[in-house]
């Protein structure tokens, strides 16, 4: 079980380094959402399944679609010089 736990724990290490590092906003919501996901192995490895449940919900799904309409309700269209 510690094996399981820790190859868990290096997972989410890459995956907290991918937000961090991600470029453009739309990869760092991916890699939000797929450190939800990984979080969630987590703690089901750690026999936490109510917290599990909560973090696939909020970490994996619900927060990376309101940050994707932040992203979308943000959006601008490219001006033309005027000629």
């Amino acid at each position: 079980m510690n094996i399981v736990i820790g190859a868990l724990l290096v997972l989410l290490l890459a995956a907290s380094a991918g937000v961090v590092f991600a470029r453009k906003p739309r990869r760092q919501v991916l890699a939000l959402s797929v450190n939800g996901f990984v979080l969630t192995g987590l703690f089901m490895a750690l026999q936490a399944p109510d917290v599990a449940y909560s973090e696939i919900v909020v970490g994996g799904v619900a927060l990376p679609i309101v940050f994707l309409g932040g992203l979308a309700a943000l959006r601008t269209e490219e001006k033309h010089p005027e000629a």
